[in-house]
């Protein structure tokens, strides 16, 4: 079965006008479970249910567009994760998605939490996580930002240049801090997804590289200052990961690098965190791992490459983010036009414009990351039609879903749900034509409550201090 991958159609075989992977449906109302939060359904009148609530009647309450995040199932997601992998750290990636009531959900999950700026630190905190469970990431970190995760006692920064190490050693001595850390190193490993996210091959931006020296070089600076605590080795490969050999790859070469550590300075390093990139399902055709699987995989190959290097088998972690935001969050749009448009060929493609676009999810544009749809407030016995689902946004490249099957009778206010919009929607979206960002709404037992609210005109006119 052909992945859609983070790619989407860029890695596409496409026939014709739809992607290889799109088949002709058997059932247009009917909701592929692996795509949407567990337990969604549609109700007796073909309506949407998800976390016990009817997407109508959300969208009545809050607007659209608008993304609905299913609490049971986050919260079901991170005990997964926990239980897969006992005794492993689990942070989960804050980047996917975050806000204070989010946070609270991670903490009292006994997940710890990753973060790659202030802003997310401050958010994590204000949200109860304890400082020494946050990860501070990132490889252009501010003088300003690394004195603040001291002064928390934030309970690893991950250290992603020879400038970085400099800066953390300069806030120790100014404020009689001591940090601990972790190398994040590259290896080389070029997982199969977008480019922009592939982050371990080495022509990118993150870490220091396994093949040049500079990793190794980077430990043993670590080792021997004086204000630090070397933790261990950090990786993480890329994002939307459906198989296990590129983690296979690099648990060898980072276990290799520990050894090199150990031959130079007598030391065993007691920590490896293997980042995340764990797959989900936006497509029918993606088939991700359970986690259950993965964990097998990694702790098989962990223990074998531990054996091959003569090495205690370290402390280890994790940094799932999309996979347990990702399938959580479902987003809703109203349709606001419908145009069929003539092809070559006396072929046809219906265009649906929904009150949302680019600057609510801008994964599609920036690289063609693929999604499916439905139609919420009701089922249809129309035939299928191909369909192209586009925002209100003045760029011809404002794309949601660039091939999905709808009925024929998709009409004007109609919802569109669109699954898998958890992770990197939200946390993505911008100003774009100077629209409003939408509300996050948590959804448990039929009841919502508003995480994030609608941004509002005033909001943005607030910003604007000319005259």
């Amino acid at each position: 079965m052909t992945h859609t991958h983070i790619a989407g159609s860029i890695h596409a075989d496409y026939s014709g006008l739809q992607p290889q992977w799109l088949q002709w449906p058997d059932d247009l109302n009917a909701l592929e479970e692996k795509l949407w939060p567990t337990g969604t359904h549609r109700d007796e009148q073909g309506r949407i249910v998800v976390g016990g609530a009817r997407l109508t009647d959300l969208a009545a309450e809050h607007g659209t567009p608008a993304y609905f995040i299913d609490e049971a199932d986050f919260r079901a997601r991170c005990a997964d994760f926990r239980e897969a992998f006992p005794g492993w750290k689990i942070y989960y990636a804050g980047k996917s998605l975050l806000t204070r009531t989010i946070a609270r959900w991670v903490a009292e999950e006994g997940l710890s939490l990753d973060v790659t700026t202030m802003g997310e630190m401050r958010i994590a905190l204000a949200g109860g996580m304890p400082a020494e469970r946050l990860g501070f990431h990132g490889n252009n970190k501010s003088a300003e930002e690394i004195e603040f995760a001291l002064e928390q006692g934030v309970g690893r920064i991950i250290v992603d240049s020879f400038h970085e190490i400099e800066r953390i050693e300069a806030a120790c001595e100014a404020g009689g801090h001591r940090a601990k850390v972790m190398v994040r190193v590259t290896t080389g490993v070029e997982a199969h997804t977008h480019e922009y996210i592939a982050t371990a091959h080495e022509d990118q931006k993150f870490g220091l590289s396994i093949t040049g020296g500079q990793a190794l070089a980077g430990l043993v600076r670590c080792h021997h200052s004086p204000y630090m605590d070397l933790e261990g080795i950090h990786s993480h490969i890329g994002s939307q990961i459906f198989e296990t050999m590129g983690f296979e790859v690099a648990i060898r070469r980072t276990l290799k690098l520990a050894h090199q550590f150990k031959t130079a300075t007598g030391v065993e390093l007691p920590e490896l965190d293997l980042g995340g990139g764990f797959g989900i399902a936006y497509t029918e055709a993606d088939t991700p791992k359970p986690t259950t699987e993965l964990a097998a995989a990694f702790e098989e190959m962990i223990d074998h490459e531990c054996r091959a290097f003569g090495l205690r088998r370290p402390s280890l972690s994790i940094e799932p983010g999309r996979a347990i935001s990702g399938p959580a969050g479902v987003a809703i749009y109203t349709v606001g036009t419908v145009k069929a448009v003539e092809l070559e060929g006396g072929r046809t493609r219906t265009y649906i414009s929904v009150d949302g676009g680019m600057s609510d999810n801008i994964r599609p544009a920036l690289y063609a990351a693929e999604y499916s749809a439905a139609l919420a407030n009701r089922t249809s016995d129309a035939e299928p039609v191909l369909c192209r689902v586009v925002g209100k946004h003045c760029e011809g490249g404002d794309i949601l879903i660039r091939s999905v099957f709808l009925p024929a009778d998709v009409a004007v206010g109609d919802l569109i749900a669109v699954p898998g919009s958890g992770a990197y929607a939200r946390s993505m979206a911008s100003n774009y034509n100077q629209v409003p960002r939408p509300p996050v709404i948590g959804v448990r037992e039929g009841r919502s409550s508003v995480l994030l609210r609608r941004e509002t005109l005033d909001d943005l006119m607030r910003l604007d201090v000319g005259e």
